[in-house]
């Protein structure tokens, strides 16, 4: 069967960075392809290339035989591509069936008027993806999952050849989940390609037909949901190598409880982030959290930072949090060093660390800063240098000193890692044993760098779909929940 889409040796920069290198791979009529990555792996640039959002540096993608890399989005869609975007984007002030028939109006400024037998393709349309008691009503008051299958029909409409499904299952709980999967599955009933975005073999598994595997732009793995799991490269990539563990003090498991997560549920709007979480965090221990992008691990930092609303309790030293204000939380010894760094980027580095010493008494912020000079020898050498001209592992050793500027009993990192190059890694793990070593802090640390994550942990949560699915000790982790990871 010829293929419906053809993607060969496509490749996309943003200045230095090659976000998307070379990759190639085909979908045929009636096909559901899954492309799969971490984070920060090329997917959605791909799709984004595809959709024609972004113009490919080099490269083919071909559509029924037909070149369209570089055409803008509007004509790619009226070739025959359709999306479905991750984040629901409805007109808000028409009702879901007004919404579902303005995606059927032809693209012509003098056929603006729908006739009855639109209203009926309309409805006919909703009905087929579970909306037929919710069309007159209007997307605000529609839950979560009502929303992701008004923009499913919004595709529909269009009766696209190939469609673009971008993070289906993020937000959905099991239930809606397998629903949704049925829906995705009708399309290849209709013999329509589908490429469908994840960052999981494990989601899609059951419902694509092949998979391809991304990491760094590049394709690392192509085969079944099953060959790409048992992928040597794949799993390297997800699970890391060989993992060093670190002797665990043994007081470790007599100390105190310093952080409770009870029963934590947060939305955000009708989404679901986080359902039911619950955690401790003993005094001096290092606690990982390992999960997926999307997984939630952010939200829970946030809540337990004050940053967000949530329903739940969380203890902090038997005291709840609920109420106080995140600068209260912060003065009260619990630090965040978030995923996005959020440095002055035009303020020197030593500026940056004297915001974060600000409350700390002159001879404490002189004594810290000292020593965080020690465990990171270049923010010395660049410490009258701004902070955007960094490179991104000098800015996480920023970010993460800054945070130790303000003298925190727990330090909460959130994917540290990210985007560093090995060597930076190697800088990191190092200044993470030292503070195991030779301080009293706390660390909770959210990653999806699974081998980073179990060398500095004295206990592993596996976070998964907004729910903790596996607590325990590092070094069973391979056994007991690797496999699951994937």
């Amino acid at each position: 069967m010829t293929a419906r889409l053809v993607v060969e040796g496509l490749t996309k920069r943003f200045g230095g960075l090659v976000a998307v290198r070379d990759l190639s791979f085909e979908i045929r009529p009636g096909e559901i392809l899954g492309l799969i990555g971490p984070n920060g792996s090329g997917k959605s640039t791909a799709m984004k290339l595809i959709m024609g959002i972004e113009r490919p540096n080099a490269g083919s993608i071909r559509l029924d035989g037909v070149e369209i890399a570089g055409w803008p989005a509007h004509r790619v869609a009226r070739a025959g591509v359709g999306l479905v975007f991750q984040h629901s984007r409805p007109l808000h002030r028409q009702t879901a069936l007004e919404n579902i028939k303005l995606a059927l109006l032809p693209d012509s400024l003098t056929r603006l008027i729908t006739d009855h037998s639109v209203t009926e393709q309309a409805r006919a349309i909703g009905e087929s993806v579970g909306l037929g008691r919710v069309l007159d009503r209007y997307p605000h008051t529609l839950p979560f999952a009502d929303l992701r299958r008004l923009e499913l029909a919004k595709a529909i409409a269009r009766n696209p050849k190939l469609v673009l499904v971008d993070e289906p299952f993020a937000g959905l709980t099991s239930a809606e989940l397998a629903d949704f999967s049925r829906l995705i599955a009708h399309f290849r009933d209709e013999g329509r390609a589908v490429l469908l975005v994840d960052h999981n073999v494990k989601g899609v598994a059951a419902l694509v037909d092949r998979v391809v595997a991304l990491y760094l732009g590049e394709r690392i793995a192509e085969g079944t949901a099953e060959e790409v799991m048992r992928d040597a490269k794949v799993r390297q990539v997800y699970l890391g190598g060989s993992i060093e563990m670190h002797a665990r003090p043994a007081q470790l498991n007599a100390a105190r409880s310093l952080l409770e997560v009870e029963d934590l549920s947060v939305f955000y709007g009708k989404a679901q982030a986080l359902e039911r979480v619950s955690l401790s965090v003993r005094a001096g221990e290092f606690v990982s959290v390992v999960g997926l992008n999307g997984a939630g691990k952010t939200t829970l930092f946030n809540a337990i930072s004050g940053l967000v609303p949530y329903q739940g309790r969380i203890l902090w030293n038997g005291v709840p949090l609920a109420g106080q204000s995140a600068a209260a939380i912060a003065r009260s010894g619990i630090v965040q060093c978030p995923e996005t760094r959020e440095l002055f980027g035009d303020m020197t580095v030593q500026e940056n660390l004297d915001l974060g010493g600000q409350h700390q008494p002159p001879e404490e912020e002189r004594k810290r800063l000292r020593w965080l000079f020690d465990l990171f020898p270049i923010l010395e050498a660049r410490r009258g240098q701004a902070a955007r001209t960094l490179s991104g592992g000098e800015q996480q050793m920023l970010a993460i000193a800054r945070a130790l500027m303000m003298n925190p009993r727990l330090l909460i990192l959130d994917e540290p890692t990210l985007g560093l190059a090995p060597v930076i890694l190697e800088q990191l793990s190092q200044a993470l044993e030292r503070l195991r070593e030779t301080t009293p802090i706390t660390v909770l640390l959210g990653e999806q760098n699974v081998r980073f994550a179990l060398s500095h942990a004295d206990r592993v949560y596996v976070l998964e779909h907004a729910r903790i699915i596996w607590e325990g000790l590092p070094e069973h982790f391979a056994k007991e929940a690797g496999a699951a990871y994937l």
